[in-house]
Order: structure tokens, then C-alpha cells, then sequence
């Protein structure tokens, strides 16, 4: 286990024991750590109305991060500062919430793109009691975001995989604003086996898994042009993620029926019986979430086309389209809920996509044999493809999934 060093500035009277723990995971940060907890402790002062702590996480910086967060912490009443020697920041997050004596946790990134003021709707449900975690989320309607497209792109087809593929309900899982109740972060931080950038992901669907209720706040947020994450490395490792995630859930491994009868609220009431749709009605609706998909997979073509070349970015468009319109046909067009069979259904769907796969990866092969086509013209092909691959794909799926229902 990493070894953490925690430094408190004693010089001062004591502060009342903090309601509040913000968490500032930080590396090779010593430009902006200044600036930034500064604001933080600002806005906390004036708008936060019981005692709070700022700690500065420190993950193995190797410029003057530490002795900034130092300065910070012999300045500012309520501020501390963990070191340690191993860098991720899953593994901060870990080290500081677990050491907190604070009944709410929180967390927020140095570059404080989230706009402070939804720090207190973001604890009010944990401080009451009503939530067991609160997350940030960039994809509400009401939300205000300022970034380029290739990271709104990016960021949408991760949580539309989740959704496909953990079948996961809250709608960001990586806005770096989060909060969770100190006693749901005992029991649940000791299951999170992932130290990076997948930390959230992990905790909140093993959050949802185990019934605690989850509660999502609106933000406004303008991307950092500096941010340092590699995107490549962090997509690959998330992706490893989810199948690692996903296979202990397929397997039993984690003890979520434990975890649900301790900490999960109890179901209400079971739902009344679903009256399977006609099959007219079954078209339609299979053929509104096909417009939908199709218009994501040609968003996720397009915006991929340049970087991965045309037949890695259809593949790549194809696989998330098709997870997602799995899930969206279970519930919508067969009218399927719950997670019995699920993985059985998306490995049907996904034998449908090798179908689609085929007839769109023919079809860009014979036009690139022909000749050098437009953009357009390669997008008309695609679209022709898919509709017969989208056929294809309602029979199959309605074979495997209408004659299945739990």
C-alpha cells in the first residue's frame, strides 16, 4: 500500500471538526494549486455554512507542487496536505477520503472548470441524508458546457458505452466533481481496484449496483485548454476497465447482494406486467432508434475519419452504435427492463454488428477499390449499408430478444 504523509498546520487555534472534506488531487500542479485553493477556500467561507477542510492530495509531484500546498496550508485555516509517493489519481482520492474524519467527501479538479456554485447542491442530499453519493454531470439539458467537439464526442461515446455495456443509469461518469458520504466510502472504496482515471466509473456503478442512490447536479464547465490527460492512453485504460468491471460482474466475484441488503434502499413495489407490443408498433420504434443511432454513428465516423482512417473509425462507430442500440431496443422496442439476460442480449447484438460490420466494411472496400470518393459521396454508402444492415439487424434481434422476455 503507498506509503501517504499528512501535513496539518497546528500554529493557529484548532477549526470545528469539518462537515466538509474537499479533496484537491494534484500532480506537477504548482502554477495553478495557488489560484486554485485559494478561490476554493474564498467561495467556502462565504457560501458553505458549516466548517470545511480543503486537502491538497499530492501524487508524487516532482515539481514544487508540495511546497505550494505547504505554503497553502500555513496560510488558510482548514487546509492539509497528503503526500504520496505513487502517482493516479484514484489512488489519492483513496488515500484522503479513507483518512478524512469529515462525514461528507468530496472532490474536484485543480483547473476548477466546474463553476464552484453547485459545490453546495452537489452536498446538500449527502449532508440530509436523502443521497449516498453526488455526482457533477456535463450532459444535462440545463447544464452549460464550453469545449471543443472532438472531446464533447469523446465524452459521449464513453458514457453511451457504459450505458451499453454496464448498463450503468447516471449520465457523466467522469466530471471531475463528486461527492459521497463517509460511511458509503468505507464500505465501497476497499472494493475499487483501479488507481487512475477509471476510480469514478468503478465506484459509482458499484454504487448503483449495491441500490444507493446516486444524485446528479447540473454544472456549468469550460474544458481547460492546458489539461494534461492523454486521451489515447485514458480511453485504452478505461476500455480495460469495463471488461475487467464487467467480468466481475458476470462472475459473481464482487459481494454487491451484501453490500445492497446494508447500505441499498428497498424496491417500492414490483412493476405490473408488460403487454408485448404488436409488431407495427415494434417497427416503429425500432426504426426511431435507428435514426438516432445511425446519426451517432456517422457523428462518431466523422469525427474519428481523420485520426483512426475510415475503416478503424467504422469500427469504432459500429461498436458503440451498436451497444447502445441494444440497450435502447431491449427497453424501448421489446419492451425488456431489468439486467436478467442482458448479457446474453448484448452478445446477440453484437452478433448482429458483425453483420452490419461486413456489409459496411464491404461496401467502403469496394468503393475504395473503385476509386478516391468524396467525403460525401462515402457517407452515401455508408448510409445505404446501414440501412440494410439495420434490417438485418431488427429480424435478428427480434428473433433473440422478443421470445425472451423475463
Amino acid at each position: 500500500m503507498t506509503s501517504a504523509v499528512r501535513t496539518a498546520v497546528r500554529a493557529r487555534p484548532a477549526t470545528p471538526t469539518a462537515v466538509l472534506d474537499v479533496v484537491v488531487p494534484v500532480f506537477n500542479e504548482e502554477r495553478d494549486l495557488g489560484p486554485c485553493v485559494r478561490r476554493l477556500h474564498a467561495h467556502l467561507t462565504a457560501h458553505f455554512p458549516y466548517p470545511f477542510r480543503i486537502t491538497v492530495a499530492d501524487n508524487a509531484s516532482v515539481d514544487g507542487t508540495l511546497a505550494v500546498a505547504r505554503t497553502l496550508a500555513a496560510e488558510l485555516p482548514g487546509v492539509e496536505v497528503l503526500h504520496l509517493a505513487a502517482k493516479g489519481r484514484g489512488r489519492a482520492l483513496r488515500a484522503a477520503w479513507s483518512a478524512s474524519p469529515a462525514p461528507v467527501l468530496a472532490y474536484l479538479d485543480v483547473d476548477l472548470s466546474t463553476e464552484l456554485a453547485a459545490l453546495l447542491p452537489l452536498v446538500a442530499p449527502l449532508l440530509s441524508g436523502h443521497s449516498d453519493l453526488a455526482v457533477g454531470t456535463r450532459l444535462a439539458r440545463t447544464s452549460r458546457v464550453v469545449r471543443g467537439a472532438k472531446r464533447e464526442v469523446i465524452s459521449r461515446a464513453y458514457n453511451l458505452l457504459l450505458r451499453g455495456t454496464l448498463a450503468v443509469r447516471f449520465s457523466d461518469a467522469q466530471c471531475g466533481f463528486k461527492a459521497i458520504r463517509a460511511d458509503v466510502a468505507a464500505r465501497l472504496l476497499p472494493l475499487v481496484q483501479d488507481t487512475g482515471w477509471f476510480f469514478d466509473t468503478e465506484l459509482l456503478v458499484l454504487a448503483q449496483r449495491a441500490g444507493l442512490r446516486i444524485h446528479e447536479v447540473p454544472v456549468d464547465w469550460v474544458d481547460d485548454p492546458d489539461s494534461r490527460v492523454d486521451i489515447v492512453a485514458t480511453a485504452l485504460a478505461d476500455l480495460r476497465g469495463i471488461g475487467r468491471l464487467a467480468r466481475a460482474l458476470v462472475t459473481g466475484a464482487l459481494p454487491l447482494a451484501e453490500l445492497r441488503a446494508q447500505l441499498g434502499r428497498a424496491p417500492l413495489a414490483p412493476p405490473p406486467a408488460q403487454v408485448p407490443l404488436g409488431l407495427p408498433r415494434q417497427l416503429a420504434r425500432f426504426a426511431a432508434v435507428g435514426v438516432a443511432g445511425t446519426l451517432a454513428y456517422l457523428a462518431l465516423f466523422v469525427a474519428g475519419r481523420g485520426v483512426l482512417g475510415a475503416q478503424a473509425a467504422n469500427l469504432l462507430a459500429l461498436l458503440v452504435t451498436a451497444v447502445a442500440n441494444t440497450a435502447a431496443n431491449r427497453r424501448v422496442t421489446f419492451g425488456i427492463t431489468g439486467r436478467r439476460h442482458a448479457a446474453r442480449h448484448h452478445l446477440q447484438g453484437l452478433l448482429a454488428l458483425a453483420t452490419g460490420l461486413a456489409l459496411t466494411s464491404g461496401s467502403l472496400a469496394a468503393l475504395h477499390a473503385a476509386t478516391a470518393p468524396s467525403r460525401p459521396l462515402e457517407l452515401t454508402v455508408l448510409v445505404a449499408a446501414n440501412l440494410v444492415a439495420t434490417a438485418v439487424r431488427f429480424a435478428l434481434l427480434r428473433l433473440a430478444l422478443h421470445h425472451r422476455r423475463p
